[in-house]
């Protein structure tokens, strides 16, 4: 009998809300981490994780879950899954390195039926092309004969108080339909509802699509909010009316650039794929143009409003309200606030920011003051800049007490001292 039902490798925001339902499942479940650091924390209670309260922890450590960096435990698991990053790389390719790693640790302590499962986010044809070779040639196994595999892309969205691991359907595909059908038996424990499809390719491709879907039309709004500030249109006013239209309709808002794990990162793993069937995926890339253009964009505003009123970048104060890539969390990855943040400080700008999730900010590893005090904050700026509409900021008190005011999220009544993107 096997000591765990589940090995988790990777407990960041997607591992561990896996490990949280499996273990309230009533699950045997062990996390492997290299980070000893997380180890540390997650074995003490201490949780890194927004979706993730120390609560949480301490119910998921009562049932049975511990953290280890020792790798043999997943020899004496029944299914493990990968929940590893897969950001890209300086050229923006994408980076495997970890799935590899991941994968080549599998290998080495794989036993016969044991059903292995990916969820990172990758191209077409991963799991059987770079996961299943690794894991063949590392056991001595075969897949889909002594072991099982199967790819399910994770659906994690942070903060999000309505979905959640276990009511978000599960979309899985197997190597084999045998595979599929040990998969589907796995999460069906602890997931409301699995979508099976016929293949590892299929479900690969499931999560890109959800991606490049929402990249391609935040692209559509943040482009119409360019040429739309130019006609002296209110775009915010339009995407509501247009909103409420029953069908045919799916609001999207634009802002000062996308960020997290995936809308910036995913849609380049599609057009790394279709690349090399030697053309170019012209939606994504021309998405990706105008999206990454966006913190200029507002860089450009944040000059415009200043010199309207005879002042300078130069020499003048910023305060940057919310500085993670969404609201009410603390998650920083790709935020759009770092490229402003560098934009305004190569042109002299003096930053300040205001963040409830965020104790210590850099940028390109010089730290920007952070402002405990709001309204301090927003007297003292000659312009204020909101980045991030976390419910925590009292936003009347930017509104009737900023100087200056830029609302790249729309959440503002327009004024003489305020405008929106």
């Amino acid at each position: 009998m096997t000591a765990y039902d589940l090995a988790i490798i990777g407990l960041g925001y997607v591992g561990m809300p896996l490990a949280k339902e499996a273990t309230a499942a009533g699950l045997r479940v062990v996390g492997f981490e290299v980070d000893s650091g997380k180890i540390a924390a997650l074995n003490a209670g201490r949780s890194y994780i927004d979706d993730l309260t120390d609560a949480d922890l301490e119910h998921m450590l009562a049932g049975g879950f511990t953290a280890t960096g020792d790798e043999s435990v997943l020899a004496d698991s029944r299914t493990i899954v990968i929940c590893v990053p897969t950001p890209l790389d300086e050229d923006h390719r994408p980076d495997l390195s970890a799935v590899e790693g991941a994968t080549g640790t599998v290998a080495r302590n794989l036993r016969a039926g044991s059903l292995v499962v990916l969820e990172s986010t990758t191209w077409p044809g991963t799991t059987d092309e770079v996961a299943r070779p690794i894991l063949e040639e590392g056991s001595g196994l075969t897949a889909g004969t002594d072991f099982h595999l199967a790819f399910s892309p994770e659906r994690i969205d942070p903060g999000n108080p309505k979905y959640g691991l276990r009511n978000t359907p599960k979309v899985v595909g197997g190597y084999t339909s045998a595979c599929k059908d040990r998969a589907v038996g796995f999460y069906s424990q602890f997931i409301e509802q699995v979508v099976p499809v016929s293949g590892t390719r299929e479900a690969e491709m499931a999560k890109l699509l959800e991606n490049t879907y929402r990249h391609v039309n935040i692209a559509l709004v943040n482009e119409m909010a360019i040429f739309c500030d130019e006609l002296g249109v209110d775009l915010w006013e339009s995407i509501e009316a247009a909103a409420t239209k029953p069908f045919g309709f799916q609001k999207f808002l634009p802002g000062p650039g996308v960020g997290g794990h995936c809308i910036p990162v995913d849609p380049s793993y599609l057009s790394y794929t279709v690349r090399k069937l030697g053309y170019p995926f012209r939606f994504v890339e021309l998405a990706q143009e105008i999206n990454e253009r966006m913190p200029s964009y507002v860089v450009a505003r944040v000059q415009r409003l200043l010199n309207r009123h005879r002042k300078p970048v130069n020499g003048s104060k910023v305060l940057l309200l919310g500085v993670t890539y969404k609201p009410d969390i603390a998650d920083e990855r790709e935020t759009p606030a770092l490229p402003v943040a560098r934009a305004l400080r190569e042109l002299g700008a003096e930053l300040v920011f205001a963040d409830p999730y965020v104790k210590d900010w850099r940028v390109d590893g010089v730290q920007v003051p952070r402002e405990e005090d709001l309204a301090r904050g927003v007297i003292e700026a000659d312009v204020t800049l909101l980045l991030q509409q976390h419910a925590a900021f009292d936003l009347s008190i930017v509104e009737d007490q900023g100087k200056l005011v830029l609302d790249t999220r729309g959440v503002l009544a327009e004024g003489e001292r305020v405008e929106r993107l």
